[in-house]
């Protein structure tokens, strides 16, 4: 598929709308609203109770989704939002008064909220100082100690868009025997995420953001060696074996990831999930990734070029993602200016942030960066 044939799937694009705040939320594509059209139709005319068709998209979902990980799909399962994915994990670990998990100061608060929780259960939460707006894994390894339990940490920092070194982290996390938690809300949909080769244990991703799907369903991935250190602190009726067999009260947990799965899902949700990794496979994983980068390298040179200093100049690009974000004592006349233009993007603690997807061409920058001009 070319970017072309991409741009018609988008309905908003006829509108007149250059949506760049893919960090926020993710419109909706033609295939999703395809979809759940003939979902709400049978629903409501005729295949009223089709669970079996139901399964068969869930166990298809996953497959799809094996694609970002490299992972068995028995390793995935689904829940509500990226928190309650994380309150999975945290909730779920034996922790014992001084175990110390590694936080930093510039993460999204889905992403401390569940670990800092935990102080009263004595465990020591330990914040990484930032700098410039970037955490590295550096940072957070020289932090390290012998009473490191896990370190959790955001694929994608929300603020300014910087992508932290997995791989380097996970190898060392691997080599200390700490477990690797990863937030990939602000990742996958634009890049993928190698568990293998990044050595990660956990991973609690919401659909809403660069997935392009819907609030009120998230995904998580869990490793083997973690799955065995954990006891779901609740428990679904669709989490264990004989599910079925309804008056037997067996709490025989399954093998798989799903015994961390609550009971009913997210039909909707999971079903519009389906329809935009079809359309992401359609265009090419690989191709979202390369054009998602390249984009954001363009709009970093043509920021500095107007005198606007995006947080990420001269930073290496494998440590790129589909965030843009500059400083401006305006920012939020910015964003007002912007929007009385069709451009949307957000401002986040004083941040002017852009996040174009795949999608998003030459046409929508220099759009942006024309009215940039005008605007500062």
């Amino acid at each position: 598929m070319d970017i072309i044939k991409a741009r018609e799937y988008f309905p908003h694009l006829k509108k007149g709308i250059t949506y760049l705040n893919h960090a926020a939320t993710g419109p909706f594509s033609k295939p999703v609203l395809d979809v759940m059209d003939e979902y709400f139709r049978a629903r409501s005319e005729d295949n009223i109770d089709d669970y079996p068709a139901f399964v068969k998209t869930i166990e298809e979902t996953k497959e799809l989704l094996t694609v970002y990980f490299n992972c068995d799909p028995q390793r995935l399962a689904f829940a509500d939002n990226t928190t309650n994915g994380l309150n999975m994990l945290a909730q779920g670990f034996d922790w014992k008064e001084k175990d110390e998990i590694i936080l930093n100061d510039i993460e999204f608060p889905a992403n401390v909220y569940p670990f800092l929780n935990l102080e009263r259960k004595g465990v020591k939460i330990v914040f990484v100082k930032s700098r410039n707006g970037i955490v590295t894994a550096e940072d957070i390894i020289e932090k390290i100690t012998s009473k490191t339990k896990l370190i959790s940490v955001s694929m994608v920092q929300f603020l300014s868009g910087y992508r932290i070194d997995l791989e380097k982290l996970g190898k060392v996390c691997r080599e200390r025997n700490i477990f690797l938690c990863v937030d990939a809300i602000q990742g996958l949909g634009a890049l993928s995420l190698d568990t293998k080769k990044c050595n990660i244990d956990f991973v609690s991703c919401g659909t809403q953001k660069w997935m392009l799907g819907l609030q009120g369903l998230s995904f998580i991935y869990i490793s083997e060696e973690l799955q065995q250190k954990l006891t779901p602190a609740f428990v679904g009726w669709l989490g264990v074996n004989d599910a079925w067999n309804l008056l037997d009260y067996n709490l025989s947990l399954k093998d798989s990831a799903e015994r961390f799965q609550p009971g009913s899902l997210n039909s909707a949700g999971i079903y519009a999930l389906n329809a935009s990794l079809k359309l992401f496979k359609e265009f090419g994983l690989k191709e979202i990734e390369e054009k998602v980068i390249s984009n954001s390298q363009f709009l970093i040179d043509n920021l500095k070029e107007i005198n606007l200093n995006p947080l990420l100049f001269e930073i290496e690009k494998k440590f790129l993602s589909g965030i843009v974000s500059f400083k401006h004592a305006d920012a939020n006349s910015i964003l007002e200016g912007l929007k009385e233009k069709n451009i949307m993007i957000a401002v986040r603690e004083g941040i002017v942030r852009i996040s174009p997807h795949f999608y998003n061409t030459g046409d929508d920058f220099e759009k942006l960066i024309d009215s940039l001009k005008i605007l500062i």
